[in-house]
């Protein structure tokens, strides 16, 4: 008999070929279903009135539409099963291909007077207001009418979404990026020769595979940054503005969109101190045919009341040989590890999982990326040598993502699960579980969860230690050892440095995830190192997920390190708070606008300061508003043990002060800087922030993005800093023919 529940998701691993074939059919015969819903044509309210699936999100138990019911075929009693069926292998063989590095994006340097003799590597050349010039809409994305025109940039007109201190922080580096469908890589640029790339040729054609026994990819299956793998890294250093132009070369026709994805995109660069303008908020999204602006400044926060005159050496950047471009601010809050990611309202979760999703490195006078330069400053982390900053040999971004792919092998995902989505095959940095080759030294490793709703908990498999030196991208005050990371939700970066010099020339050593996961509300449970060896788990994405090959002694001595003391925190003693609020994210979430745009419908929500009930996500409804230039703490609850949110602030770090009301119960690895913030189930965290030097709308959400997307999501702005901001500010509303305004749909009594 099957042992088959409503919230498992995977499948027995010895489940019956009838069993797999029911389960197929059933997946086939929804997928009308899925795609309709997926662009749109159909919503959440429809399909409740249609009994198709259920109040709480999940697909209504009808045979023939939904493999997750009990199925006629018997199934033996041994493991638990776990819903759809397995993505096919192909053949494919664990640990038999390179990781892929990272794909550096070109920096073009702007000329400091642009003239015929020296031109601006961008044209048009970006300027501080939106671009509004007119140009052709295709007519898929205005209902078939052909002849209409709109502006070539997506970014809302006026000095209120112009950049902010544009002329005070001009762009000396423009990157610019696609956004278009999956096709062969032919430029790829790892950044370290092939030696550290794991044998891999950058010269011959990087194939869109997950593995290359599996199909390849289809240029509507998965969306990325143009339209190639691996996943693209921007390097960018304090002291350097950079002007990032994104494209939008989706397909114009929705429904081209191989059954989920939406191909409207809004780029949020995750936690930059920037502009509202420039963070990717959720309804500032762009159409095909248009691009987007991005100004960042990378500066440190409070530039404007710390450090005015520039004069400490250890708040800047790495200029070109070996010394420091001093800058304003506080160097407590210099960062090093980034993300950036579709924020599309409603479909985040979907065009993040098709592929729009890079890391973004950030490098400063502490954190210089050359490993060798010992001025008193310099961290000397693993890096390298060769250049003068930004050395990639020995610092490794990993980006940890499950991935689901159907019988053809082209990448799925069931939009229905409203819980939160889970794959059963482990990725890093889009190649299914890949071996890396490295040397008897020290590695720095900035891993990335990007997931949809899955947690890791990373360990190595021989039990042996690891030096976390940063979470969120934040170096600690002081590095933490341990033999197993802390649970790592949807977003969090974890660094961590690895010294290979223990094993032998020959040895292998695997990554090993130990958080099982039963559906996509949270870890189920969190094995032992035995446990999750054993291969009993019946989550498929327990175990052994990148192999280490200790290949050979390093050309030269490892002159890095990992220093006792890396970054204190900020002081905030003589900083009063000037408020405190509470948010409470649960289930149940109801809706009480209801704008066409800007409101969505989902079993998730958030409360504000105990106003009303739990609310579905309106990004045109203000729920905080906290004064430029003041410290807030923030309280974030847990509404229901059944399940584990990390949540996510953007534009300011905080600080933990107190976990489930306590200081006491914050561990070493969380009392430094962060962004994400595990509620854990039924817990609370409490944390204290400051909003400074920029302003505009921002966000607060749920990472686990399909519960963001359904609808755990609210707008919090800082709109008091002067011209030209308005207050409140007013919503964007997104079209074709260009961005129109109208007033907040509501401001919450305690926003002000």
């Amino acid at each position: 008999m099957s042992r088959s529940k409503p919230d498992d998701y995977f499948f027995l691993r010895n489940a019956s070929k009838a069993r797999l074939r029911e389960a197929e059919s059933a997946r086939n015969n929804r997928a009308e279903i899925l795609r309709a819903y997926s662009q749109g044509q159909v919503s959440r309210r429809d399909l409740l009135k249609w009994g198709l699936i259920t109040a709480g999100g999940a697909l209504a138990p009808i045979r023939g539409l939904n493999p997750f019911i009990p199925s006629a075929y018997a199934e033996s009693s041994d493991g638990v099963p776990t819903g759809m069926p397995p993505s096919p292998l192909f053949g494919a063989q664990a640990f038999t291909q390179p990781m892929p590095r990272f794909d550096v994006l070109p920096r073009l340097p702007i000329p400091a007077v642009v003239d015929a003799d020296h031109p601006h590597p961008l044209n048009p050349i970006p300027q501080a207001e939106s671009n509004q010039t007119q140009i052709p809409i295709d007519p898929a994305l205005v209902g078939g009418q052909t002849g209409l025109m709109g502006p070539c940039e997506g970014r809302p007109p006026g000095p209120i979404w112009a950049h902010q201190q544009f002329d005070l922080l001009p762009p000396k580096m423009a990157i610019e990026a696609t956004q278009e469908g999956a096709k062969t890589n032919l430029a790829y640029n790892p950044g370290v020769d092939s030696t550290q790339n794991s044998g891999i040729d950058p010269t011959q054609p990087f194939e869109f595979k997950f593995h290359p026994d599996l199909p390849a990819q289809g240029p509507l299956t998965m969306w990325t940054f143009n339209g190639t793998i691996p996943p693209k890294l921007i390097q960018v250093r304090y002291g350097e503005p950079v002007l990032f132009r994104h494209h939008n070369k989706l397909p114009p026709d929705k429904r081209q969109n191989g059954g989920f994805g939406i191909h409207t995109i809004s780029t949020h660069e995750h936690n930059g101190h920037h502009g509202a303008e420039n963070d990717g908020f959720t309804g500032a999204y762009f159409f095909p045919g248009q691009f987007y602006d991005y100004h960042y400044p990378i500066v440190m926060a409070g530039r404007n009341t710390i450090n005015k005159d520039a004069s400490d050496n250890h708040c800047g950047g790495p200029d070109d040989s070996e010394g420091i471009v001093k800058i304003a601010g506080d160097w407590h809050e210099t960062m090093s590890t980034h993300w950036f990611h579709d924020h599309m309202f409603s479909f985040t979760s979907q065009n993040v999982y098709k592929g729009n999703a890079g890391m973004f490195n950030i490098y400063s006078a502490l954190d210089r990326g050359k490993e060798d330069m010992n001025d008193g400053v310099n961290l000397m982390l693993p890096s390298g040598t060769a250049n003068g900053w930004g050395n990639l040999d020995y610092d490794i971004n990993l980006m940890l993502a499950d991935k689901a792919w159907d019988k053809d092998g082209q990448l799925f995902m069931d939009i229905f699960q409203f819980d939160g989505f889970l794959g059963d095959q482990m990725t890093v940095n889009l190649a299914y579980k890949p071996y890396f080759e490295v040397e008897r030294r020290k590695y720095r490793f900035r891993i990335l969860n990007a997931s949809v709703s899955r947690f890791f908990k990373v360990a190595l498999s021989d039990g042996s230690e690891m030096i976390q030196i940063a979470n969120d991208g934040n170096l600690f005050p002081s590095p933490v050892k341990l033999t197993q990371l802390d649970e790592q939700g949807i977003a969090e970066r974890y660094d961590i440095v690895i010294d290979f010099s223990r094993y032998q020339n020959g040895d292998k050593v695997w990554m090993v995830n130990l958080a099982e996961h039963r559906n996509g509300r949270k870890p189920n449970s969190d094995l032992t190192l035995a446990q999750a060896l054993s291969g009993d788990s019946t989550d498929p994405c327990v175990g052994k997920f990148l192999e280490f090959r200790i290949v050979r002694d390093p050309a030269k001595p490892d002159n890095s390190q990992v220093p006792a003391v890396m970054i204190p925190n900020p002081d905030l003693t003589n900083i009063p708070i000037s408020r405190e609020r509470t948010f409470l994210f649960g289930s149940g979430g109801s809706q009480d606008t209801n704008d066409p745009v800007t409101t969505f419908f989902g079993p998730w929500g958030i409360q504000t300061d105990n106003q009303g009930g739990v609310m579905n996500a309106d990004y045109g409804r203000i729920s905080a508003a906290p004064k430029s230039g003041t410290r807030e703490v923030w309280t974030l609850v847990n509404g229901g043990g059944g399940w584990d949110h990390p949540i996510h602030i953007h534009f300011e770090e905080g600080r933990i002060l107190e976990r489930n009301g306590s200081g006491r119960n914050v561990p070493a690895w969380e009392q430094g800087r962060k962004d994400v913030y595990r509620l854990r189930p039924g817990g609370s965290v409490t944390l204290t922030l400051q909003f400074r030097d920029f302003g505009g709308m921002f966000m607060e959400h749920c990472h686990n993005t399909v519960h963001e997307d359904n609808a755990m999501l609210l707008r919090w702005e800082i709109d008091d800093g002067g011209t030209p901001f308005l207050r409140p500010l007013p919503t964007p509303i997104p079209k074709p023919t260009g961005v129109t305004f109208e007033p907040p749909t509501e401001i919450l009594p305690t926003a002000f």
